[in-house]
């Protein structure tokens, strides 16, 4: 089995890295096979190595004094135009750019389809300066002024000879972060209009670190190891585990530690789980990103016999208007099947004699498939059956192989009331249109929310920006419903997934990077946060009744995030006091810093007191009903606006609790002075979360700051 061995940062030694690897590996492993062993070293950024070992081997490694943590490398999964508008970055919005060209933002993804137009170089001058990578694509690849950089990583996947994106994923992820302008850009004339990411005169690096069997954590530290020498300024990162684990055992988490370290802001999908407590990007140090909608929806309509129209959900460019296709339901195409099963139009149900060349109607959505898989020409279903993991798909359209719509439960029994009373029942499936979405911005259902299942007081995710049905480039090698048997090819397409939240959020944060080059990758992460549209709802549980677990600080805004007035910053120090608190004792920091580092001997940080820019306490309720609490929480800002300010706080939460805050004005005389103050919430809390929120503003600048808390029944 193929373990990473994980040795912290580099430290200034004799021996290189790669050597010390090979000795260690002698020490628990018979000399003639360590060759065979070693499956890659990480010596750019950090310090480890990935080797096959058997359980004995591995635990008589992990008890050599350099070792901070040895894990398993197991496969994560990517976490899968008018966006860009809808967040307030319409094409004519005021840039710099000058050091937005100097801008690298490195994608950890699939690959990258490096011909399309959306990496087109036209007008770019050379590389910045600090550029250090390479173009290492494989055969047939060629890098440009804004494609810059390309690796890809095969230690366990031979296949994987080449940078190239044979699932559109990265490419998709990558234009949407820094894409060039591509007018009249489309799937199939769907969402038509001109595609580009949030910093089109940024570059990109690529680093694929994805396969046919997904992503393998092996690659992805080597995938770090490399951008972060490489000089990248932000890393997008749209995969990740199923489920969080803790910082020492997780490939990502540990890469973004170090290029924290570089002054590289990581940013990382929130995971697409959907249910309570299952958010997998959960240390401070990553930008961790929910998926929510626009204000443009993707509809399919069908049409019946007599004349009713329904509005369904899938993207679809076949049209079945006009036809006399005969249609048919589940149900009546199965020799084999119970009559619930068939309805559901599962696998092993379906009787292609019966159902090719025809409309066919299913209970769940997911018949549509396997539909096209035995000859249907069309499907209609209903959207609101349940996925295998329980969780309703409400707000999304997905690519369909075939001419299809998904309709609520109430339209779909009216459709099958109007198909058992007719003897010829008619059904247009018509071609997709775009319509207004009134209700966005709206956390998908697929979202993975919080609490925070290892740090409990750190909120998590961060922030929602736009995941759902956005148009961006795409490899015409993949077919792009995902279905093998769906031989379409297109440079563009229209996914939905945190893996396209990510990515919006990146660009986002390399445009605030455009004007303040030398801001901190936490400076950059405040602004954005404090400056989020907050949901207007948030008090609604019929909406989103986990409120900030889904959203975080709210949906970004980018120009908003160019003045925020004032940020939140947090070094690296604070973070290894924050480990102290955890139970990281001096040694194993020494080894993770590569440096001579210490736990302070007085007080230490914990998370809640983290200088966060939203703040978050579990509270231990010791299975009382109801408990009367108070909860201290203490910040430092820096004054990033006026010179000479003054900045007064405001608070709001359910009138059960109350908030004060010491003091509660702050004067600013200078730029970049920093001040701290207290928060104090108290009331009783029962089986709920307390949500509740704080705002400084000087008259010009509003900076908030969201406060959850919850009980640890929760």
């Amino acid at each position: 089995m193929v373990y990473i061995v994980y040795l912290g940062g580099l430290a200034e030694t004799d021996e290189s890295p790669s050597s010390h690897h090979f000795h260690m590996l002698q020490q628990v492993v018979d000399s003639r096979f360590v060759n065979q062993s070693i499956v890659r070293s990480y010596t750019r950024s950090f310090n480890g190595f990935a080797a096959n070992l058997t359980a004995q081997e591995k635990q008589e490694l992990a008890r050599h004094e350099d070792v901070v943590s040895i894990f398993p490398s197991r496969t994560f999964q990517p976490l899968t135009t008018r966006s860009w508008d809808f967040m307030g970055l319409p094409e004519n919005v005021h840039r710099n750019l000058t050091v937005e060209s100097d801008i690298i933002i490195g994608v950890l993804d699939t690959g990258i389809w490096p011909e399309s137009e959306s990496f087109n170089d036209e007008g770019f001058g050379p590389p910045p300066k600090k550029w250090k990578g390479v173009c290492e694509g494989g055969k047939n690849f060629t890098c440009n002024n804004k494609l810059i950089g390309a690796r890809y990583y095969n230690s366990l996947q031979p296949s994987n000879d080449t940078a190239r994106d044979r699932e559109g994923h990265g490419t998709h992820t990558a234009s949407t972060a820094a894409g060039n302008y591509v007018k009249d850009a489309s799937f199939y004339g769907i969402a038509k209009g001109t595609a580009r990411g949030g910093v089109p005169s940024a570059r990109i690096a690529a680093y694929k670190v994805c396969g046919l069997i997904g992503c393998l954590e092996v690659d992805i530290l080597a995938a770090f190891d490399d951008a972060i020498a490489d000089g990248v300024d932000i890393l997008s990162i749209s995969l990740g585990p199923q489920k969080p684990l803790q910082f020492k055992d997780d490939s990502v988490a540990i890469g973004a530690f170090h290029a924290l370290q570089k002054g590289v802001l990581v940013l990382q999908s929130a995971g697409n789980s959907g249910d309570y407590k299952t958010v997998a990007s959960i240390v401070p140090w990553i930008f961790t990103v929910a998926a929510s909608s626009t204000d443009r929806g993707i509809v399919t309509k069908v049409v019946i016999g007599n004349g009713t129209a329904f509005t369904g959900k899938a993207i679809n460019s076949f049209s079945l208007a006009g036809s006399s296709v005969p249609v048919v339901y589940g149900k009546n195409v199965t020799k084999t099947c119970s009559e619930d099963d068939a309805r559901q139009c599962l696998p092993i149900c379906l009787e292609p004699s019966l159902v090719k060349g025809k409309i066919i109607l299913c209970d769940n959505y997911l018949g549509v498939n396997d539909a096209f898989r035995v000859g249907a020409v069309g499907a209609v279903t209903s959207l609101n059956a349940f996925t295998p993991q329980g969780r309703h798909l409400v707000h999304i359209s997905f690519i369909v192989p075939l001419a299809a719509s998904h309709l609520s439960d109430q339209n779909f029994n009216d459709l099958q009331s109007y198909y058992a009373a007719t003897i010829t029942p008619k059904v247009d499936i018509l071609t997709s249109e775009s319509v207004k979405n009134i209700d966005a911005p709206l956390v998908a259902d697929f979202s993975s929310r919080g609490p925070n299942g290892i740090i409990p007081d750190i909120l998590k995710p961060d922030v929602t920006a736009p995941g759902i049905e956005i148009l961006a480039a795409f490899s015409p090698l993949a077919p792009p419903s995902g279905f093998s048997s769906d031989k379409r090819s297109m440079n563009y397409s229209i996914l939905s997934g945190t893996s396209m939240s990510c990515p919006h959020a990146a660009g986002a944060a390399a445009y605030v990077k455009s004007f303040h080059p030398n801001w901190s990758p936490s400076a950059i992460k405040s602004a954005l946060m404090t400056t989020g549209v907050n949901f207007t709802w948030r008090m609604d549980p019929t909406k989103d009744s986990l409120a900030e677990f889904s959203y975080g600080a709210g949906h970004i805004d980018p120009v908003k995030a160019v003045d925020p007035g004032l940020v939140y910053e947090t070094f690296t120090e604070d973070y290894i006091n924050m480990l102290c608190s955890l139970g990281y004792d001096t040694a194993t920091l020494r080894k993770i810093l590569g440096v001579n580092s210490t736990c302070p001997t007085g007080m230490q940080i914990t998370p809640k007191d983290l200088n966060y820019p939203s703040m978050a306490r579990r509270i231990t309720t010791n299975d009382s009903t109801v408990l009367t609490f108070s909860e201290n929480f203490t910040r430092t800002v820096t004054n990033v606006g006026l010179g000479n300010s003054t900045y007064k706080v405001t608070t709001s939460t359910s009138p059960d609790y109350n908030i004060s805050v010491k003091p509660d004005i702050l004067s600013f005389r200078t730029l970049n002075e920093r001040k701290s103050f207290e928060v104090i919430i108290s009331g009783k809390i029962t089986g709920e979360m307390v949500s509740a929120e704080l705002e400084w503003s000087d008259g010009v600048h509003r900076v908030r700051s969201p406060i959850i808390l919850y009980p640890d029944s929760l």
